[in-house]
């Protein structure tokens, strides 16, 4: 699927309208020297998930120990780097049974908050170690799994001191958080398709016109929310029954203002006031983005979140089971916002998740960022090069695995591993980080069909866990 060309002239009109009202080119011009170009491609890779740029994540189980997800990215000749220590059973596992290849772990143990992976690089014997590094190579890649500004200056300082190019492959900060601001990509996609395509809401950035625009939504639909802009797996969410909303403008400020507090909200910030429309499935589609000039926009997937609450806290994902016009339409008006994106400057991955409705589709937010459906998508790539077969993915938390390592869980499900040597089993194991700490970890199953794997994952997995 690719635009024409009246819709690819389109994109490109409406960046440069955006980059003329917001000075996006000019606010990038300070990482011009690490921005990602082709000749990056014979350079050592680093691959990095550091999250500290996207608030409230704290409230997510054992998220800071998230780290190793970039394992799943890293293959033979990169390094992927971590606050928290190695999992040498769990690195076995990767190379022998998975056949990923045998990358280089870097240990940089935290200097602050442990998320802040970056901060911790900079730490002198592991910045020396990525010096020598990207000297060896002649120049060095930085992988994030966000743009955030920590990475660039982190690519920038090993640039210096090693006197050799240095990349960051993911966009530039500004481009970063223009495209994760849930009320920018509200404005863009009603301007690129339509204010049918984006949910009935207002943007303010006050406490007073928040709560009139909260109350007059309340009158029209029976569940309300406010959404902070740029916060990730629904941690800046607050869903309202409008019955049980107060009537007076008072009241109803007082509660955005306590929202707001909650939210750590800075004076000026602009904010969210939606409706929750009922739908019946929230899908995402997941691009892969080049920079521009450098080849078409890929539509790497479409699939169905697992949600939970009401705030629909993210879960898991499976591939799509939507019509085939729905997931055609959705990887359509993807590709034509996603193309604004490239003309901006937006390097990497890149999805857009949806509600579907009564009444059609609805963007909700854009991920500009690797996430919890791109992750083991391209883990199933890696296995499946030849195509993915019908999986599964999410996380799972048992507390009889508090303490246990890595083996102990390996050994409980035996066979049912999958083991690339010999293409079978059942359950693909990763993000391990958190498993000794919290009980907790993600996995992929892997069946005949998606009801299938579904039915592993639910139903077979908790019983071969409850053993160990």
């Amino acid at each position: 699927m690719k635009l024409n060309q009246d819709e690819q002239l389109k994109a490109e009109a409406l960046a440069r309208d955006i980059d003329s009202q917001l000075s996006l080119t000019e606010q990038c011009r300070p990482y011009a020297a690490q921005q990602y170009r082709p000749q990056a491609r014979s350079f050592s890779v680093l691959h990095l998930d550091d999250v500290s740029g996207i608030p409230f994540l704290k409230d997510i189980l054992g998220v800071d120990l998230y780290q190793l997800r970039s394992r799943v990215r890293a293959s033979t000749g990169d390094l992927f780097v971590a606050t928290c220590p190695a999992i040498h059973d769990y690195e076995r596992y990767n190379q022998e049974r998975l056949q990923l290849g045998r990358p280089e772990f870097v240990h940089a143990p935290a200097v602050g908050l442990a998320v802040e992976v970056s901060a911790a690089c900079r730490e002198r014997q592991v910045m020396s170690s990525l010096v020598e590094t990207a000297r060896q190579k002649g120049g060095m890649v930085f992988h994030p799994y966000m743009g955030i500004e920590a990475v660039w200056d982190l690519a920038a300082q090993v640039a210096e001191l090693a006197d050799v190019p240095t990349a960051v492959l993911a966009p530039p900060p500004p481009v970063t958080w223009y495209a994760n601001d849930k009320c920018q990509m509200t404005r863009l996609v009603s301007n690129m398709l339509g204010a049918e395509w984006v949910v009935d809401g207002i943007i303010a950035a006050n406490a007073g016109e928040l709560a009139r625009g909260l109350g007059q939504l309340a009158q029209k639909h029976s569940k309300v929310a406010l959404k902070m802009a740029r916060c990730a797996s629904a941690m800046g969410n607050r869903v309202f029954d409008s019955s049980q909303l107060p009537t007076s403008e008072q009241e109803l400020t007082q509660l955005t203002r306590a929202f707001l507090a909650d939210k750590e909200w800075v004076e000026g910030e602009e904010v969210q006031a939606v409706a929750w429309e009922h739908s019946s499935a929230s899908p995402s589609t997941q691009l892969w983005i080049p920079p521009a000039g450098e080849g078409k926009i890929r539509l790497d997937g479409v699939f169905e979140q697992l949600l939970e609450g009401q705030e629909q806290v993210f879960l898991g994902s499976v591939p799509s089971g939507l019509s085939e016009e729905l997931n055609q339409s959705m990887a359509h008006v993807s590709l034509m916002i996603g193309a604004v994106y490239q003309a901006l400057g937006y390097v990497g991955r890149c999805s857009f998740d949806f509600i579907v409705t009564g009444s059609g589709l609805r963007f909700t937010e854009c991920n500009g960022r690797w996430g919890g459906t791109s992750t083991p998508m391209h883990l199933m790539d890696r296995l499946f090069p030849t195509g993915r077969p019908a999986y599964r993915a999410r996380d799972f938390v048992a507390d009889n695995l508090v303490g246990k390592p890595f083996q102990v869980l390996a050994d409980a499900l035996g066979d049912r591993l999958y083991d690339a040597r010999t293409g079978h089993g059942n359950f693909i194991l990763y993000n391990m980080g958190c498993l000794k700490d919290y009980g907790k970890f993600d996995v992929i199953s892997v069946g005949s069909d998606v009801d299938e794997a579904s039915r592993i994952l639910e139903e077979e997995l908790p019983l071969l866990v409850e053993a160990v």
